[in-house]
């Protein structure tokens, strides 16, 4: 909410409350001015390091989807009458094409839980939507490495869709009666200006080149992985030669300039949230290795190590906590810098970007006390076994 948009007394509420910060904080300790200098030089990293070749190309993936994307065409599928396998498939994998936070998301679940999508589906899309965004996959790739990266990708899918399974298994017989009472969603798109080939196409080639310009070399690796880094360039030459034919070919210019709006629309919803949440990281718990304002011996003794109190207190924490898009990286970053295990670190990226106090708040309006409840309840469950469980395997 910006601040011409407060009410009077809440600007007069924020006024103080920047006043009292600014007046209490005691810039001139050490501690406090080491953190601050660890604020930026922690966004200087992210600037250098992830920015133009990451954020960047993922956001005009999202631009894309949500000017390209025909809603009408994807909501069929996740509909009451669709193969479970097929639904819930969907549903599981569409944060891919997605860069939401777990507020954003929610009005999308609504309009598609509405439309006449099963409560197990519209679930499902619910918790993968901010959890596997094309962009967070790639930075939890680049920044987290491969393993825990990967990870958090395939057991967030797997997560959406037990999760999405579970719920409608408990509230089948209340799930049925809301479709029986309500209208279902009609199909009342026209014909698509390309076809689905010259989607397919357009996407692979934006996808490659985020793909492959960030590919990067790992210890380790097998001679393969090292012959796609040394030509990573050539690749993304290709897929970049692929793009600009589609764009040529099968693009308006109209078209174009929506997406360039649309892109530009992300970059200034996630920038300044991104870059917001690298400076707090980065003041609180500093860069891997270094001391900020929290004192690591802290955070090592609640999320140190891979018990299962720290696990769950990981998860829990993250279901509260607000994680607007991305930001969930640095903070993470910033807390395995600090002492904090790798098991608690996926149970915090599988519960934290997919849920916060505003969107439970949101979500109880719509689907009742008992139902958020227990959506919450299993993704803390699942999310602090995941969590012990890696653990035990990164150990």
């Amino acid at each position: 909410m910006a601040i011409k948009e407060l009410s009077p007394n809440r600007k007069i509420l924020l006024i103080a409350g920047i006043f009292l910060v600014v007046f209490f904080i005691p810039f001139t300790h050490p501690r406090v001015a080491g953190a601050i200098q660890e604020a930026f030089l922690m966004l200087a990293d992210y600037a250098h390091e992830h920015v133009l070749l990451c954020v960047v190309p993922a956001m005009f993936i999202a631009g894309a989807i949500v000017v390209f994307l025909n809603q009408q065409a994807v909501m069929k599928y996740l509909g009451p009458k669709a193969n479970k396998l097929v639904a819930y498939s969907v549903a599981s994998v569409s944060g891919a094409i997605l860069a939401v936070c777990s507020c954003t998301v929610l009005p999308l679940f609504k309009g598609i839980y509405k439309k006449g999508a099963g409560l197990g589906p519209a679930v499902s899309f619910l918790y993968s939507g901010p959890a596997i965004n094309i962009l967070a996959i790639v930075l939890s790739y680049k920044v987290f490495g491969w393993k825990l990266g990967l990870t958090r990708m395939i057991v967030s899918i797997v997560f959406a869709f037990i999760i999405g399974l579970i719920m409608q298994a408990i509230f089948h017989k209340e799930d049925e009666k809301r479709l029986a009472d309500e209208r279902l969603f009609q199909n009342m798109g026209g014909p698509e200006a390309r076809s689905l080939g010259q989607m397919v196409l357009f996407m692979i080639s934006i996808i490659g080149i985020l793909v492959f310009l960030n590919w990067a070399p790992s210890s380790g690796a097998s001679s393969g992985w090292d012959f796609i880094y040394r030509s990573k360039y050539w690749i993304t030459g290709a897929f970049g030669l692929l793009l600009i034919y589609a764009i040529v070919r099968w693009f308006t210019k109209d078209e174009l300039i929506e997406w360039g709006g649309a892109t530009r629309d992300f970059a200034l919803q996630i920038l300044p949230l991104l870059f917001g949440g690298v400076l707090i990281a980065g003041f609180l718990l500093g860069r891997p290795g270094q001391e900020a304002l929290i004192p690591s011996a802290w955070v090592a003794s609640l999320v140190g190590g891979n018990s299962l109190f720290a696990n769950f207190f990981a998860a829990i924490s993250g279901a509260f906590m607000y994680f607007a898009t991305l930001t969930e990286i640095p903070i993470v970053q910033g807390l395995l810098g600090a002492g904090m295990g790798q098991g608690p670190a996926l149970a915090l990226l599988l519960a934290g970007p997919s849920l916060s106090l505003p969107s439970i708040l949101v979500i109880g309006g719509e689907l009742g006390f008992k139902k958020t409840a227990t959506y919450v309840v299993l993704v803390v469950v699942f999310s602090t076994i995941a969590g012990f469980s890696y653990g035990m395997i990164a150990n």
